[in-house]
């Protein structure tokens, strides 16, 4: 079954403001909550999916990327099996919701901090600088950067030579207490070793006490055709390692920060040009030759154009999903020359002679008269 519209889940309009998306999913979360639906399968789908959209719209990124490509454009997100509890990161926002709910129900824990076996490794996030023709095109990235890796002289135990970290009484060593209430049921982190299922009385000196040390490291990875600025790529299981590997890999975000470009602007899918053009080429018409990122294209300027007309070349923008593209939308720019030689100027003064009766019909009309001469239809 196709994917609900987010804005029709939590019932808002796509101009909400982060206040009232918020409020509207309080509002929708407290409807379908477990305590008030108990044993109501259809109730804990819409409690997720719920939740799952104010996880995108409560995010103004994720929002933003939403709001231009749909649910293509948050795919990465999510991971492959789409949106699960652990992507959930407003659980602190809602305490009356989920604070409450784990409160009452599993003594104070939150699930949505640990992973699956243990508390999971802390993300990363980094910037990266994109030309136009790259975000285009799509290209392979190199990346160096710091990250914390296992501590080879402890092994990543956190323990000093000589000693051992001691079993966790609570958890029995294994970092993590099961939970259940309703329909959940949820594998949180031990509240005594924070997720480690050992505690250390004696720390390495190196990593002192934590197992990590910080490490340089280097990526390569694949940038996908069509991204934004702003948009991000997550990378999973490319952060930090889980304390003592208890747990699962946190991920890696690559924020994509666009150059500004020579020729180009760029809004969403399509790209703006602004084409400088002779008198005489918009007087008596010429082909001319005009760049575009898929190749140089011949556009057909009309006798009589005007400075600024806008040109529409169809489908010669960015790649905008599902094998689009946008539109490269071409300003003429008529540019009058600075210096002239006798005869230009002379001929320049002909035809101002020839064309006395347009110029001064032309000064008596008014305003508005003119400037809707000025207007022409974009050219599809």
């Amino acid at each position: 079954m196709a994917k609900r519209d987010y804005y029709e889940v939590l019932g808002v309009e796509r101009t909400a403001t982060q206040e009232e998306i918020k409020k509207s999913y309080r509002k929708v979360a407290l409807k379908f909550h477990p305590d008030r639906n108990p044993g109501n399968p259809e109730a804990e789908e819409s409690f997720k999916e719920a939740a799952e959209a104010y996880e995108v719209l409560g995010d103004q990124e994720k929002r933003a990327r939403y709001d231009r490509y749909g649910h293509e454009g948050v795919k990465t997100a999510f991971g492959s099996g789409g949106f699960q509890w652990s992507d959930f990161h407003h659980a602190s926002e809602m305490e009356d919701i989920f604070g409450g709910l784990f409160s009452a129900f599993f003594g104070g824990a939150n699930p949505f901090g640990g992973g699956r076996g243990g508390p999971r490794g802390r993300d990363i996030r980094m910037r990266y600088p994109l030309t136009l023709e790259e975000a285009f095109s799509g290209t392979k990235a190199k990346v160096s950067f710091e990250r914390r890796e296992v501590c080879s002289p402890c092994a990543g135990s956190g323990a000093a030579a000589g000693s051992k970290p001691e079993r966790c009484p609570r958890c029995g060593g294994s970092g993590t207490v099961r939970l259940s209430r309703g329909f959940f049921s949820v594998q949180t982190t031990c509240d005594q070793c924070g997720g480690a299922g050992t505690i250390i009385s004696r720390p390495c000196p190196d990593c002192r006490g934590e197992g990590l040390v910080p490490r340089k490291v280097e990526l390569t990875f694949d940038i996908p055709g069509g991204v934004d600025d702003g948009m991000s790529l997550r990378l999973r299981g490319e952060g930090e390692p889980a304390p003592q590997g208890r747990g699962e890999r946190g991920d890696l975000y690559v924020n994509f920060q666009m150059r500004e470009h020579d020729l180009y602007t760029r809004e969403g899918p399509h790209i703006h040009l602004d084409l400088p053009v002779s008198i005489t080429q918009c007087a008596l018409g010429a082909e001319v030759r005009v760049p575009t990122l898929h190749g140089e294209q011949i556009v057909n300027v009309p006798t009589g154009t005007q400075s600024h007309t806008v040109f529409r070349l169809r489908g010669k923008g960015m790649p905008a999903g599902n094998g689009a593209f946008g539109d490269q939308f071409v300003r003429a720019i008529v540019v009058t020359p600075r210096k002239l030689n006798d005869r230009q100027r002379e001929l320049l003064l002909a035809l101002a002679e020839e064309s006395q009766e347009d110029y001064h019909s032309c000064r008596k009309k008014s305003f508005f008269e003119k400037l809707k001469d000025t207007i022409v239809d974009v050219v599809s």
